[in-house]
């Protein structure tokens, strides 16, 4: 069994953000290192991604334990052979089958080459990927980070990344010019804030609430 891969940053990336944002360089110092996993295959992960969209992470715990106990391998001729019912048996819509079996289709029929990504520009491999029925900006963005390792993505359509920054920098909503300035400073290592506010989203420093939840 590999050794679990984890988003590769360090002091460099902190000491930048840091100096760039000292709101954001406090809440590095309270939480210190983040050791989020990432997952190198890029079928597998882009499969999970579509899984664990809009349910909680211990749903997708769940659900992706089914698919890879009952689909072995788990490659993309096993599941654009597998019938749609026996995909959504695993805990999923008939809607998230079809397109987790529709995207084996695509890398089968050559319509979709993951490993040429790994070389293409962000903004190249999102347009590639969001050609596909049920990957949106959002599942692009999270495989940039969580599979291709990329260093500067921070997602507006992240929920999460909205209340960290709400949290952190106290506003009632974040408007996508506020974004746009926040994204600017954190570049080019936007993937290593992104960590930071999800964090700040979780609670990780208890006396930082969010500013949208007050009446």
């Amino acid at each position: 069994m590999e050794p679990k891969r984890y988003f590769p940053y360090g002091d460099e990336e902190m000491a930048y953000l840091a100096k760039k944002d000292a709101k954001l360089g406090w809440a590095i110092s309270r939480i210190g290192l983040i050791q989020r996993p990432v997952e190198p295959n890029l079928f597998e992960a882009l499969v999970s991604s579509v899984v664990g969209q809009q349910i909680s992470g211990k749903a997708l715990a769940t659900i992706w334990g089914r698919i890879q106990k009952r689909f072995v391998p788990l490659t993309p001729e096993t599941l654009a052979a597998a019938p749609l019912e026996e995909l959504q048996q695993c805990g999923m819509s008939l809607r998230k089958a079809s397109y987790i079996q529709g995207i084996a289709q695509a890398v089968l029929q050559g319509e979709l080459d993951l490993e040429s990504l790994r070389t293409l520009p962000d903004a190249e491999v999102q347009k590639r990927l969001t050609k596909l029925k049920g990957i949106g900006p959002w599942t692009a963005e999270i495989l940039l980070i969580f599979s291709l390792e990329r260093k500067d993505v921070v997602s507006f359509g992240d929920l999460a990344i909205q209340r960290g920054m709400r949290t952190l920098y106290r506003h009632r909503e974040i408007t996508p010019k506020l974004f746009a300035k926040y994204r600017r400073r954190y570049s080019p290592y936007g993937s290593v804030a992104s960590l930071y506010l999800w964090a700040i989203a979780g609670g990780t420093i208890p006396e930082l609430t969010d500013p949208a939840l007050k009446g």
